[in-house]
């Protein structure tokens, strides 16, 4: 059985004013836990400037390149989220885009991830963690202009990029913007389990916690493994950090079959 992992973590942003500061951490402590915790050997971290869409969907092609029944698998990425407005048609689509650190010139659009991820062997066991705004269904195939807060003493802030600063369209009610086709991917067909720091209608949060940076959805996640490392289920995860996130007006969700769902985390 083999056990890989890739962690993706981008702090360091083209555009004046869009750093953050957790994402680094969360790849890195990642793989510090899957290692340590779960026997993991195999790990690629990528961060910052070498996380460009390529080299992302280079390190997701070689996770899951020979995968075979029983093989876990995990990828992990914290970073920027955005949409991408569809403006062809009458009704406004969007889609949820992951943001490499060449996100000027590429993205990654969820729809990309679902084609990847459909290809994954059966009982090939994959986990995918999304700690960016809007991640909810990202792997599934939705949101708002970033509306700057007051700076907080936990240095919050969120984990979006505005599709304004690409020269994208905004749309203005994102939350009544209609599809233009039936969703291809229902949650019972995953193959992956997927875990996100909000739904797809909010935004994940960055912050100083405890001392440390870390996306928030991230850093409540490792506090409960660190406590309970193998009595951990997925959903017993879910509800661990649902429980401990406090006052992040973000609500991490918890995607995938009921049997994944029930199994044991990284096994």
């Amino acid at each position: 059985m083999a056990k890989k992992a890739l962690c993706v973590g981008i702090n360091d942003y083209p555009y004046d004013g869009s750093d953050l500061n957790g994402c680094v951490n969360d790849a890195t402590a990642w793989g510090s836990v899957l290692k340590e915790l779960y026997g993991f050997r195999d790990i690629t971290i990528i961060l910052d400037k070498d996380a460009t869409k390529k080299r992302m969907l280079d390190g997701i092609k070689a996770l899951l390149k020979g995968a075979k029944a029983g093989d876990v698998l995990v990828f992990t990425n914290s970073s920027h989220g955005s949409y991408k407005a569809d403006t062809d048609g009458d009704e406004e689509k969007y889609d949820e885009i992951l943001c490499p650190y060449d996100i000027a010139d590429n993205d990654i659009v969820d729809d990309e991830l679902r084609t990847l991820f459909d290809n994954v062997k059966p009982d090939v066991r994959l986990t995918v963690v999304l700690d960016n705004c809007f991640s909810g269904t990202a792997t599934r195939a939705p949101v708002s202009d970033i509306i700057p807060g007051l700076r907080t003493p936990d240095d919050r802030r969120v984990r979006f990029l505005s599709p304004a600063l690409r020269g994208g369209k905004v749309l203005q009610n994102p939350w009544k913007a209609k599809p233009k086709r039936v969703e291809k991917h229902p949650e019972a067909d995953m193959k992956d389990v997927l875990l996100t720091g909000c739904t797809d209608k909010e935004y994940s949060y960055d912050a100083n916690i405890e001392g440390t940076y870390h996306g928030a959805m991230t850093f409540y996640a490792l506090k409960a493994i660190r406590e309970a490392p193998h009595a951990l289920t997925y959903n017993r995860l879910h509800s661990r950090i649902t429980s401990l996130i406090g006052d992040y007006p973000q609500h991490p969700q918890l995607e995938g079959s009921n049997a994944n769902r029930r199994r044991k985390l990284f096994s």
